[in-house]
């Protein structure tokens, strides 16, 4: 399994990229927002393309924290039902969730990438602000090969594979190594 080394960590060079796409997407979104509030203030009058400029940003955060979330396992999951399972069905239902990631990832790949490709709407900010449809039609293959991608991280994605016992006596070992004032 050596050869999956490099694709998981090209999978958490990529993730580490979303999440700092979100962020810097978040403070665009609020940065907006901010000017559009500092200028009602000032003015008493209203920007009318910060609303429209903003929200062109929600695709993107929306998309990518999907992948975010999945590569922490933080997705939803039916673990109870999971871990109560015997080992070998546990195994089963977790290839069986894998595989559901997989299609949905090369479905929102396969068909984002046609929906990319066939967008020719321009959104209209405001008079001079033109924006393309496909700044919010690109995140959806995007989103669907990073899915893809994370796939190379395995069983680590489902949260019902996390050992607990293992997962507590790290947080013990952790609290007995700190050091108290």
């Amino acid at each position: 399994m050596t050869f999956l080394q490099p694709l998981r960590r090209l999978s958490d060079i990529v993730n580490q990229a979303a999440i700092l796409v979100c962020v810097a997407c978040v403070l665009t979104m609020l940065g907006i927002s901010f000017t559009a509030f500092v200028y009602k203030l000032a003015t008493g009058n209203t920007l009318s393309w910060t609303y429209s400029l903003a929200r062109l940003f929600l695709p993107w955060i929306g998309f990518l924290s999907m992948t975010i979330s999945l590569r922490y396992g933080e997705h939803v999951a039916m673990t109870l039902l999971v871990r109560s399972l015997p080992r070998v069905l546990n195994v089963v239902a977790a290839s069986l969730c894998m595989l559901v990631i997989g299609l949905f990832g090369g479905l929102l790949l396969w068909y984002g990438w046609g929906y990319f490709e066939g967008t020719r709407q321009v959104y209209m900010v405001s008079d001079q602000i033109q924006i393309s449809g496909k700044f919010t039609a690109i995140v959806v293959p995007v989103s669907g090969a990073i899915i893809l991608l994370h796939l190379v991280q395995g069983f680590d994605l489902l949260e019902h594979f996390i050992d607990d016992d293992t997962v507590i006596d790290e947080l013990i070992e952790t609290a007995d190594v700190e050091k108290r004032p």
